[in-house]
């Protein structure tokens, strides 16, 4: 009888600490975040731009140079956007197209990016700022880099072409 209150007492003080420990999603999360941190990409949960969605997303950024903004745009996956709205591609609307026509370098890329994003990202948004997945982080840190690249080199052709007029002089690309 002594020794089931030893085990009692040792399960109570135990069981705290292993409800503390991270799940195996959180330590794969973790991985994740840290291999997107390491390609310079930021990640924040936040509110989505889908409406009516309540639950925080993932936002996945590759930020502009400061002084070289991009255009603003916002591409919604089919399963998640009106069919009212203008198909761009297979699988994904504009709900905001952006202002002047993608060049036909950065519509491959984004092409190339489309294709190789994982179905629950359902959201890709540019603006001044930055581009951004906006996704449910179902990849392993080793598949993001797949991700990242087409990612970055969109962002890289992206900038410098905002929708507005800097400094009272019209921009023009490099």
């Amino acid at each position: 009888m002594l020794w089931l209150m030893i085990l009692v007492v040792v399960g109570l003080v135990f069981a705290p600490a292993m409800w503390l420990r991270p799940s195996v999603r959180d330590r794969r999360l973790a991985r994740l975040r840290s291999a997107a941190a390491g390609m310079d990409v930021s990640v924040r949960l936040e509110d989505g731009p889908l409406h009516g969605n309540r639950d925080k997303m993932a936002a996945y950024r590759w930020l502009y140079p400061g002084l070289r903004p991009g255009p603003g745009f916002l591409l919604v996956r089919d399963t998640h956007a009106s069919h009212s709205l203008k198909s761009y591609v297979q699988g994904w609307r504009w709900r905001v197209e952006p202002l002047r026509p993608l060049t036909p370098q950065a519509s491959a890329l984004f092409s190339r990016l489309l294709s190789q994003l994982p179905e629950d990202a359902v959201v890709v948004q540019s603006n001044d700022k930055s581009l951004t997945v906006w996704w449910d982080e179902s990849l392993e840190a080793e598949a993001f880099a797949q991700l990242a690249a087409p990612a970055t080199a969109l962002r890289d052709v992206l900038q410098g072409n905002p929708d507005r007029v800097m400094g009272g002089v019209p921009n023009t690309p490099p």
